[in-house]
């Protein structure tokens, strides 16, 4: 039913170690963010055509850039942040990532209608900048930003059609967002997924374990693509605790690759 992409880095640092946890969970798709201890942001083009040949060798491809860009603050100079973004067009174009997820900058929550126009303004030079390249830019729900919340997530989409909406759960639950809502409100900008739940609390859980309601909005989703972004806890000592322990720290796991893996079986049995 859905192309399963994945933020790899979550379950190793190393290159060779994200084709082995996406190889062995049967994902063929990548969303780029941390390699070889480098953000994907800052690798230069040589080592973007050595990942992409890696990659290909082993059947995979990236579906999109998982960058930073538009996480800076409102007030931060945009002008270089501005060129790292021109540097990640190119970037995606050598990786074959038809996809930029970003950001609408950090703005004191006091202050987001007074940082409205900035905020519109810079994505504007983003969607300039991009102009062109066959890339398109996905705006993604992030707690603190401009467009944290579904309202203000609409302003953006309905300002820039040319912006597409990464939708992610999670983070509208850590932001006091009810997912439902915000589905109603941007399933028409939605491009794709991340998948990632959490309780109340925000806790991070497995998908289909949280307040996400992602069930629901699986079954009203259009779109192919579903990233899966883990951020589940990983305590060094487990493997060392009483069974008893264990069994009281719900939905923590001994390795990065152990809560990477539980993250894809969530959704693999969701789907």
């Amino acid at each position: 039913m859905y192309k399963l992409a994945a933020f790899a880095d979550e379950a190793d640092g190393s290159l060779d170690g994200q084709i082995k946890a996406m190889t062995e969970n049967g994902i063929g798709y990548l969303e780029i963010r941390g390699v070889d201890g480098q953000n994907i942001s800052d690798i230069s083009a040589e080592k973007a055509r050595d990942i992409r040949t890696r990659l290909e060798s082993s059947g995979l491809s990236v579906w999109s850039l998982g960058s930073p860009y538009g996480k800076i603050g409102i007030k931060d100079d945009f002008a270089a942040h501005l060129d790292k973004f021109r540097h990640g067009l190119e970037l995606a174009d050598i990786l074959g990532a038809k996809h930029i997820r970003l950001f609408s900058f950090y703005v004191p929550s006091s202050e987001k209608e007074q940082c409205k126009d900035e905020v519109l303004e810079r994505l504007g030079r983003f969607c300039e900048a991009a102009k062109g390249s066959g890339i398109m830019l996905c705006h993604e729900n992030e707690k603190g930003i401009y467009g944290d919340n579904a309202v203000r997530c609409v302003e953006i989409h309905k300002a820039f059609p040319q912006i597409r909406a990464v939708f992610d759960p999670a983070n509208f639950i850590q932001c006091g967002q009810d997912t439902v809502e915000a589905w109603e409100l941007l399933s028409d900008y939605v491009e794709y997924m991340h998948i990632k739940d959490a309780l109340a609390d925000g806790s991070v859980v497995p998908a289909g374990k949280g307040s996400g309601n992602i069930p629901y909005i699986l079954e009203r989703y259009k779109g192919e693509v579903l990233t899966i972004e883990p951020h589940l806890s990983v305590f060094d000592g487990f493997d060392k605790l009483e069974a008893s322990e264990k069994s009281k720290m719900n939905y923590c796991y001994p390795s990065a690759r152990a809560a990477f893996d539980a993250a894809v079986n969530s959704l693999k049995e969701l789907i």
